[in-house]
This record gives structure tokens, sequence and C-alpha cells, in this order.
């Protein structure tokens, strides 16, 4: 088997790690600027977090609605972002990323359902509510495709009328 000075090398090689390991831990947590820099990260990373969240949150960057691989990404994108800041805390902005996922999804009625049985009700309510608006967000930045002609013409209507 194995012989008792083996046995004792590798006793005192795993001893000798740990200590070296809570020696320079120690030396770090007694740094006169490591909580100073621990701060100063934590800090940073909540901002860029915090950022790209709210600045996707507000203006939401909607794909070509005919590139089915980028409407997968952002589906997948707006979905993990809603669950990231609801977990956080900022219903508001969860909401809105979901809502965002409801509307870029090919089976709405299913993601709702998966939703309504795993949100608060008070969570799920401010999520339908806020539908329409997405849609209407979706129908505006898709106006350079097949819906802007059609939101055209009876602005072009109202004009011949006007002509009259």
């Amino acid at each position: 088997m194995i012989s008792n000075t083996t046995l004792g090398i590798v006793a005192a090689t795993g001893l000798a790690f740990v200590g070296y390991c809570v020696y320079f831990d120690r030396k770090r947590r007694s740094d006169p600027l490591f909580k100073q820099k621990l701060r100063e990260r934590r800090r940073k990373n909540n901002k860029g977090g915090k950022g790209k969240s709210s600045s996707s949150g507000g203006t939401s960057q909607f794909p070509d609605l005919r590139d089915t691989d980028a409407m997968q990404k952002f589906f997948l994108e707006e979905v993990q972002l809603g669950e990231q800041l609801l977990g956080e805390g900022d219903i508001e902005g969860g909401v809105e990323h979901l809502s965002n996922a409801v509307a870029v999804c090919g089976q709405p009625q299913h993601l709702l359902s998966v939703l309504q049985q795993t949100l608060p009700p008070q969570v799920f309510q401010l999520l339908i509510q806020r539908l329409p608006a997405v849609s209407q967000k979706i129908v505006a930045s898709a106006g350079g495709g097949g819906v802007g002609p059609a939101g055209a013409a009876p602005m072009g209507m109202s004009d011949d009328i006007d002509l009259e």
C-alpha cells in the first residue's frame, strides 16, 4: 500500500498549502486599501450591470423581425435580463424585459402561461398591462418593413381629404 513516508510527505505538503493560503489571505485582508479596492470593484460591477440593463431596458433595440436567429437571441437575452432584474428586486425593469420577450415570442400564449405560474400575481398583472405598449414599440421599430407603408396610407388619405 502507501508507506508511512509517502503519507507523511503528502500530509506535510497539504498542511503547507493550507498554511500558505491562510497566510496570504490574512495579508490581503489586513491591507489598508483592501476594503476600498473591494468597494470600488463592487461599485464598478454594479454600475456596469445596472447600466447595461437600464440602458437596454429604456431603449431596447428590437432585431430585424425577419431574422430568426437574431430574434431567438434577443428573446433569450430578454428572458435572462428579466429574470435577473426580478431576482435583484427591480420589478419595473424585469417586467419590461419579460414583456419584450413575450412580444417577440413565437408562442406567446405558452410563455404567458408559464410566466403566470412562476411570477407573483401582481408582477404578472403588470406584465399583461405592459404588453400593448411593447407591441406598439415593435411596430414602430419595424417601420422600415411592411408596417411603415400601411401606416403611411391613412396619412395619404387624410392629406387627400384636406386638399378637396
